[in-house]
């Protein structure tokens, strides 16, 4: 049997664009039992209460939920226990750092396969306020209105 190439998607934070500004993004590896990487394969995962901790020098996926495998036996995972992510040590100490200063988090945006590798996207964050939310649905707004008003600009010629 071929070795799978190229990304295939499982799941999506969508929500944590949303709720952080997103300051820099790791791909990193992820210590996973067989019965999670059959569950995997079947694309079923959450990543919204999701978020990553360094402990002891090692960084930690908790709160991922990755659904029991159906046609598993006894030997199934627990569906949210914390996972360990393969990083580089420099990478780590890195991370050590930036999260020691306050104010910033992990969180994973995405998880997928990448050349038959589980992997995931981790994001050192900054979490929005409020206003800073509303700001950016505004500009999100504009924007989509900038581009319907030139494609009816097109759409007629380039005349008024």
């Amino acid at each position: 049997m071929p070795r799978e190439q190229g990304r295939k998607f499982i799941a999506q934070n969508k929500k944590a664009r949303h709720d952080y500004s997103i300051l820099d993004t790791f791909e990193v590896g992820l210590v996973l039992t067989g019965t999670e990487v059959k569950s995997l394969r079947m694309g079923r995962a959450s990543l919204v209460d999701g978020f990553a901790m360094v402990e002891g020098g090692e960084v930690w996926l908790h709160h991922v939920h990755i659904p029991e495998y159906t046609e598993g036996t006894w030997t199934n995972h627990t569906p949210r226990r914390k996972r360990k992510i393969l990083m580089h040590r420099s990478e780590i100490e890195k991370l050590i750092g930036k999260t020691k200063e306050g104010g910033l988090t992990l969180v994973p945006l995405d998880l997928y396969f990448k050349d038959g590798r589980a992997k995931a996207t981790l994001a050192l964050a900054k979490g929005k306020k409020s206003y800073d939310k509303r700001q950016d649905l505004a500009e999100k707004d504009s924007r989509r209105e900038m581009e319907r008003a030139f494609g009816q600009y097109v759409k007629r010629g380039g005349r008024r």
